[in-house]
């Protein structure tokens, strides 16, 4: 029976083919055990973890490129795309990065110098490959009145690290498109941040072609009308728009319950509802939105397992843990095929 609803279903990225890319975030392991699965529902991937600089860069003069290699390849086969995720950021970046051999803070242009090699070579290597990048990751602050998120980077450089960031990566791969992406992007607060941060760096004739929503949101919130809000402001600027890292999670971030071994009934139907009107959202903005990615591919695997209440399981996605399609997924391409609840597919 779920052989026969996998062969009836359709594939998501063909119901989207006219609107934007579907995208799912992946690592090698997940592509080994599911890789025709992906192959048939989505038309890009990202690498969860194995190009992020801890990974791909572990010493300064140690790469290590097989996994990334890896997800790579196995896209170029299957006729996929790739956005590369991701370049600088303050988690997820080795020491060495921020330190002289003594363990004393390296300077500046030091820094500066590290952060563009590193940049050059790893976008370098995939040049043509990957045709975006997550350049700078999540470098406006959302919990003080400050701009931006205190970091090596900010510490030592300086602001005009992202600048200088998004320099070396076009210098790397002209033809790449290069984004700037977050988290919280559609609270009022942090989305207005955002904006002049990349207000900014268009001023400063930045290299800079679009910005990242990464959509880390649940079936409460935010409101529709946030997520609008917040593509309108944006997209005011003339960028593209990549929704980066999609899911819904089942609680709200407070919510610290942890006595459920799957979703009620209600969150099934909110979750449905939730994802109907947020795609549709998206395709009312395809002239805008020219991707969008989940953080994963079904619930049988996602960071919000655990996070931030241990021992807790989520089912954020369309999939359920054994691949099959949740009502989230017939609603969503339901709507989509008989344009509901957006624009009316010409």
């Amino acid at each position: 029976m779920e052989l026969d609803i996998r062969q009836a279903m359709p594939s998501l990225k063909e119901t989207f083919r006219k609107h934007f890319k579907v995208g799912a975030a992946v690592s090698t392991r997940i592509l080994e055990a599911q890789g025709d699965f992906i192959a048939g529902h989505f038309s890009s991937v990202t690498a969860e973890n194995e190009m992020k600089p801890e990974e791909i860069h572990p010493e300064e003069e140690r790469y290590d490129f097989a996994a990334a290699d890896r997800i790579i390849d196995w896209a170029g086969k299957n006729g996929i795309a790739v956005r590369g995720h991701t370049l600088v950021w303050h988690n997820q970046v080795p020491a060495w990065m921020f330190l002289e051999k003594d363990g004393t803070p390296v300077a500046r242009e030091r820094l500066l110098e590290r952060m563009r090699e590193h940049i050059r070579t790893v976008v370098g290597r995939y040049k043509g490959r990957a045709y975006a990048w997550d350049v700078v990751n999540e470098a406006v602050d959302d919990k003080t009145d400050r701009a931006l998120r205190p970091s090596p980077w900010l510490d030592i450089i300086g602001p005009d690290f992202i600048q200088a960031a998004f320099e070396a990566a076009h210098e790397a791969d002209p033809e790449a498109l290069l984004f700037y992406n977050d988290y919280n992007e559609t609270d009022p607060v942090k989305r207005e941040k955002i904006y002049e941060l990349l207000r900014s760096l268009l001023e400063q004739g930045a290299p800079i072609h679009g910005v990242g929503l990464q959509a880390h949101w649940n079936i409460y919130e935010p409101s529709l009308a946030e997520i609008r809000e917040a593509i309108e402001r944006y997209a005011s600027l003339g960028l593209r728009l990549h929704i980066t890292e999609l899911d819904l999670s089942m609680y709200r971030f407070e919510d610290r319950r942890n006595d459920l071994d799957f979703p009620s009934v209600e969150m099934m139907s909110l979750q449905r509802q939730r994802y109907e009107e947020i795609f549709g959202l998206f395709r009312e903005y395809a002239d805008v939105i020219d991707s969008v990615t989940f953080w994963g591919v079904a619930d049988d695997y996602t960071w919000l397992d655990y996070f931030p209440v241990r021992g807790r399981k989520n089912w954020p996605f369309l999939f359920d843990e054994k691949l099959r399609p949740k009502a989230s997924f017939w609603s969503v391409t339901d709507a989509a095929r008989t344009g509901t609840k957006g624009e009316e597919d010409e």
